[in-house]
Order: C-alpha cells, then sequence, then structure tokens
C-alpha cells in the first residue's frame, strides 16, 4: 500500500461527506454495494493484494477545478509527472488558458485537465484492445499500456486529451486517478500540490471547502454531453463575451447574448493569405491514407470484376478473357496484401496487431478489422480457386464453392467500407462527423475499382490487338457517378461546417487558408476529372490515343483522392482543451523542430525522426524477448501463464465495467 507520512496535512486527505444518490447526468454515485460479492477485492497496484480501507470505494470520485483560483503555477503538472517518472513529451495533467479583452481590462482564465473519469467513457469503447477498463472502485477509468498496440483511436475519440500516445515507446499513457493513494485516503497527487487551492478532489457532486458551485462546463472545456465527465468547476468571476486560444488552433469561445453563461466555440475568422502547404499534409497518418483507398479500390474492382458479365459486360467473364481476370485477381491480391501490411505501420507496436479482434462489442476499429479480415478471406479464396481445382472434390462442388466465396466478398465488401467509415464519426472530431465521409468512401471504391478494372483489361485488349473502347465507354458511368459523389459530398460538408461551426468550421477556415491553393487545386481536378471521363466516354477514343488519354485520366483522379484523402487527416481540428502560449501548442511544436530546440529534452518536444523505424526495431526487440522467455520457461508453462493473464484480465474487465 502506499506509505502515508506521519505529518501528512490535513487537505491531503479525501473529506467523508455526504453524497445524493445520482450525479447531475442521472447516474448512481453509489456504484457497488458493499454486500455485493464482487466488493473487498484488490486493485493488485503494484502486486499488493491488500484492499485498501476508504470508506467511499464504491462510490463515484471526481476533480473539481476553481477558475479564480488557478495561477498557472503547473505545480499540478510537476506533480503529476514526478509521481508517475514521466518523459518531458508526456504529460497527463496539462495547465492550458483562454484570454479575452484588451488592455487594462485584459482577463486570463487557466484550466487545468487530465482524465475525467468519466460515466462514459469513449476511450474504453474505442479501444479495439481492451486496454481500458471502469472500475467500480472510485470510479476510476484505468488503461493498461502493456495491452495496448498503440493505434492511437482513445486519442482520437477522448474530447479532453487525456489519453497520450507516447511514439517512442509506441503505447498509450493517461491519468490513473493515483488510485494507490485513493486506497489510503489521500487525494491525488496533483490536488495535492495546487498552491492556489485551484485543484480539488473529492467524491463527485460535493464541492469542497469554501466552493459553491459545481458546474459542468466552463469557457474552453468541450460539451460534457460527450462523456458524461467525472469533474466540476466553479468561475465566478466575470469574463468577457470573447474568449481566445493562445495555442494556434483557430478556435474562439463566444456567448450569443451578454446575459448568457454558455460558451461555444467559433471559428476564428481572419482574413489570412491562401497557402499550399505541402509539406504539411505528410502526417502519422500516412498509411491510413494508402491504406484506405487502396481497401476501397480493390473492394470496387472486384464488386465490378464479378458483377459485369452478370449485366452484360461479358468482356470481363473467365470465358472470354481468363489470363486477363487472373491477372487482374492478382493484382488486387497484392494491393490488398500491400495494403494491410502497411496499415499494421500506422501503430506503435506493429507485431501486436491481433489483439485489434479484442473489443467487437464496441470498438468501431474492431469491427472494421473483422469486417476486413471476412472480405480479404472471401477473396483471397475466390483468387484461390480460379487457379486450382480442389483434390478428389466434384468440378461442380469446386465452382459452386467459388460462387460462394464470390457472394461473400461481395456482401463483405461494401460491409467493410461501412465499418471503416463508423470509425471516423467521432463527436470530438466534429470535421470528420459527417456523412459526407461514407459518400468519400463509396464513391472512391467506385470511381477506383471500375478505374483499375478498366486500365487492366484496356492494356490486355491492346496487346492483343483488339478495341477497348466500348468496354470504357461503359465503365465511364460508374468512374463519373463515384466522383460526382464525393464531389456532392465535398459541396454539403463544407455548407454544413459553416453553418454549424465550432472546431468543424475552424477546420474549414484552415482549409481555405493554410491549405487554400492544396484545397481548391483538389477541387478543380476532381471537376476536370468528372469532365474528362464524361469526354472520353462519350467520344470513345481507342488504340494508343485512347489508352493514353485514360492513363493521364487515371492518374489525375488517383492524385485527387490521394491529397483529398490526406487533407482529411491532416485537418481535422479535435474538441481538444486550449494549450498555453509554449506547451501542448502545435505552432510552437513546429517552431521548436525548425529551430533546433526540440533536440533539449526539457522543451518537451520531440524532434523530427523516424518512428517506422524505431517501431520496427522496438518490435524486433520485443519479438526477441518473448521467444527468450518461452525459451527459458518452456512452451507448455507460457502458454499457462498466457492463459491464466487472459482469464483474469477479462474476469476484471467484465466483472468491474
Amino acid at each position: 500500500m502506499f506509505e502515508v507520512r506521519k505529518d501528512e496535512p490535513k487537505y491531503a486527505f479525501i473529506p467523508d461527506v455526504e453524497t445524493p444518490e445520482k450525479n447531475q447526468y442521472g447516474k448512481a454515485i453509489q456504484l457497488l454495494d458493499e454486500d455485493d460479492p464482487l466488493a473487498g477485492q484488490s486493485l493488485n497496484i503494484n502486486g499488493d493484494a491488500s484492499v485498501g480501507e476508504n470508506p467511499n470505494r464504491y462510490k463515484q470520485h471526481g476533480f473539481h477545478f476553481t477558475a479564480d483560483n488557478c495561477i498557472a503555477c503547473h505545480a499540478c503538472e510537476a506533480a503529476c509527472s514526478e509521481k508517475n517518472q514521466l518523459p518531458a513529451h508526456i504529460s497527463f495533467r496539462s495547465v492550458g488558458y483562454v484570454e479575452g479583452g484588451s488592455y487594462p481590462a485584459y482577463q486570463r482564465m487557466n484550466i487545468s485537465m487530465a482524465c475525467n473519469h468519466c460515466d462514459d467513457p469513449v476511450c474504453l469503447k474505442g479501444c479495439p484492445t481492451r486496454a481500458y477498463t471502469k472500475f467500480a472502485e472510485y470510479g476510476a477509468v484505468l488503461q493498461d499500456p502493456d495491452i495496448c498496440f498503440g493505434c492511437g483511436y482513445c486519442t482520437w475519440v477522448c474530447p479532453y486529451n487525456a489519453p497520450q500516445l507516447d511514439p517512442v515507446e509506441g503505447q498509450v499513457s493517461k491519468c490513473n486517478m493515483c488510485v494507490d493513494r485513493l486506497e489510503v485516503g489521500l487525494k491525488p497527487a496533483c490536488s495535492s500540490a495546487c498552491l492556489g487551492g485551484a485543484l480539488d478532489f473529492g467524491l463527485i457532486e460535493t464541492a469542497p471547502e469554501n466552493r459553491e458551485q459545481t458546474k459542468t462546463q466552463i469557457p474552453g472545456f468541450p460539451s460534457p454531453e460527450i462523456t458524461n465527465p467525472n469533474i466540476r468547476f466553479q468561475q465566478t468571476k466575470t469574463l468577457p463575451r470573447e474568449m481566445t486560444r493562445p495555442d494556434t488552433a483557430p478556435v474562439r469561445y463566444q456567448r450569443d447574448e451578454q446575459g448568457e453563461s454558455e460558451y461555444k466555440p467559433k471559428a476564428v475568422l481572419k482574413e489570412r493569405e491562401r497557402e499550399w502547404s505541402l509539406p504539411k499534409l505528410r502526417s502519422r497518418e500516412d498509411p491510413l491514407v494508402m491504406f484506405t483507398l487502396i481497401s476501397q479500390g480493390v473492394v470496387g474492382a472486384f464488386m465490378f470484376l464479378f458483377l459485369g458479365p452478370l449485366f452484360g459486360l461479358e468482356t470481363l467473364s473467365s470465358s472470354m478473357n481468363p489470363g486477363t481476370v487472373s491477372t487482374l485477381l492478382l493484382i488486387l491480391f497484392a494491393l490488398q496484401g500491400f495494403a494491410l501490411a502497411i496499415s499494421t505501420m500506422h501503430l506503435g507496436k506493429p507485431h501486436r496487431f491481433y489483439r485489434a479482434f479484442n473489443n467487437l462489442r464496441y470498438s468501431p476499429v474492431s469491427r472494421e478489422v473483422a469486417s476486413l479480415a471476412v472480405f480479404f478471406t472471401f477473396f483471397s479464396a475466390y483468387t484461390l480457386l480460379n487457379f486450382i481445382s480442389l483434390p478428389f472434390v466434384h468440378h461442380g462442388f469446386s465452382d459452386g464453392l467459388r460462387y460462394v466465396c464470390a457472394v461473400g466478398a461481395l456482401i463483405s465488401g461494401p460491409v467493410f467500407l461501412y465499418a471503416m467509415h463508423k470509425i471516423y464519426r467521432i463527436k470530438a472530431r466534429p470535421f470528420w462527423n459527417h456523412w459526407q465521409v461514407l459518400t468519400s468512401f463509396y464513391g472512391s471504391a467506385l470511381s477506383l475499382g471500375a478505374l483499375v478494372v478498366g486500365l487492366i483489361f484496356s492494356i490486355s485488349l491492346a496487346i492483343q490487338g483488339q478495341g477497348f473502347a466500348g468496354l470504357m465507354s461503359l465503365l465511364a458511368w460508374p468512374i463519373a457517378l463515384g466522383l460526382i459523389i464525393e464531389a456532392v459530398g465535398l459541396w454539403a460538408h463544407g455548407r454544413d461546417l459553416d453553418r454549424n461551426g465550432g472546431e468543424g468550421a475552424a477546420a474549414h477556415v484552415e482549409q481555405r487558408s493554410s491549405f487554400g491553393n492544396t484545397y481548391y487545386s483538389r477541387n478543380a481536378g476532381l471537376v476536370a476529372s468528372i469532365a474528362l471521363v464524361a469526354v472520353l466516354g462519350v467520344t470513345g477514343f481507342d488504340g494508343v490515343v485512347g489508352l493514353l488519354a485514360w492513363t493521364v485520366t487515371a492518374a489525375l483522379i488517383i492524385a485527387t483522392a490521394l491529397v483529398g484523402r490526406a487533407l482529411f487527416y491532416v485537418l481535422v481540428i479535435p474538441t481538444t482543451m486550449p494549450g498555453a502560449f509554449f506547451w501542448k501548442n502545435q505552432g510552437f511544436q513546429e517552431h521548436a523542430r525548425e529551430s533546433g530546440l526540440a533536440e533539449m529534452p526539457q522543451v518537451g518536444v520531440l524532434p523530427r525522426t523516424d518512428y517506422h523505424h524505431e517501431q520496427l526495431e522496438r518490435a524486433k526487440r520485443e519479438v526477441k524477448e518473448d521467444l527468450a522467455k518461452i525459451k527459458e520457461r518452456g512452451i507448455k508453462a507460457s502458454l499457462k501463464l498466457l492463459k491464466s493473464n487472459v482469464q483474469q484480465r477479462l474476469q476484471e474487465s467484465f466483472s468491474r465495467a
């Protein structure tokens, strides 16, 4: 158990006070009855099997932040980092601020924020590896970095930037509510270290001493409706009608009327010159750019290849062009295999990819991976059966099995794309949370799929001395339709972003300014692609001229798709907490890397490095360590230990969730 100092001050202990039955969200504060069979179990903190004697062990606890008192001394940050032995670039608790007014009536409001151990933790539901557990003890949401494989999805869905992805270690970690201190009645290290009496901790819905308010929202804090966070605020000083952030996020907070107390996020509307910002199109999500586009193209291509002959396109049938069909299947198989491989590069620990199936009940990531596995299995089986006949099996049965695999791939392919789109329907990222994601993904499947099929067959037919104009004239319709669907979605997306305001509108402002030239060029390329496809479909060019024209058009369509998908990832502005001038500020991070400040560890900014290379090297080391353990303990002993660990974690997750 955590050792309590003999001279521990009184303010460091959690007061035992009365609580209401339910909190402001209508959820019970008593999470587990004392006579419940599950009560009295140890949290096994640091391997200690002892059980704490806190009388309120099974009640929801939370933080209380009095904004009027915070002096931005960062003592809470320092205490948290020291307690958890964090590197300089990781901080479970961060202090940022918003400011407003003008001299001499300038005002600043500081905000200290960590994990809020929410009633509805979206990180827990989103994590594909089930590294998160909502415990009945104190209502703490705990995360196990050893289970995490570093996909970072929890950092996407959390509105408060609580989970921290460490690119060096390739895993996520976060605030654990200092449960070891709670077990002996002490407050977390951050609240105990607060100099100004701004940050406190205790039973939820109980205001600390000399406090009256228990608000669920203050300026700069995302909507509590997303997760029902367990933090309460007090802020009594009058603030200006508009508050801005010191970081580079183009977001401000404004009351619509002077008498209103609720601040809503708005886009910062400043006239800025359009830029290309091409280097900024590169991001950690580069593997996902390739993975999504390739997967959508493969799904679409297979659908056209199989359904084409059924709708009169006999040129696509195996009976007329068996060699071309086989070649195309092999190309699609190789592309999807490459997409699968490159998707693991998005993980901090690529060799742990198999853990993505662990949370099918809740996680969109798990469902995407599962539906992809189903599609790829059916598609691979169909491709294999196209080349070989099963031994000792009737020919008709082999054909029937191949047909079943084709139907399975036809059904699971669109389901896979739908599951893929659900990953991005995140309330904490308004720029993504729009039906345009679905039109983009299905539109890409139509246009890229038909384009791949058309080009491969056109080249093959041209080599054989046959015409391909008729085939391409028919395929021009779905290519154009896919591009039009995507264009309509993009138009509606921009309109709705401006209409809804908030972080989504701010991202759209960035899209039209910092990335303005790239954005409008992409739009022009999309319109030009539609026009070219229509012209080529009507004119029906054949031979070398036709092949050259379609190749140029294909290059334009693919370039447009790549740029558009890259913009999709780099432009998103989450509903995260405001940073400070130097801390949690993307602009300062870029400056630190460009100027060389990032080479100083104390700055807290990692220098640019090849994290993919580090991930592979780390994976090699961990695999060698695992093999060494297996060799040392013996295979049977290792499997027994693995089974025991899995059973224990499953029991904890189900019994205490």
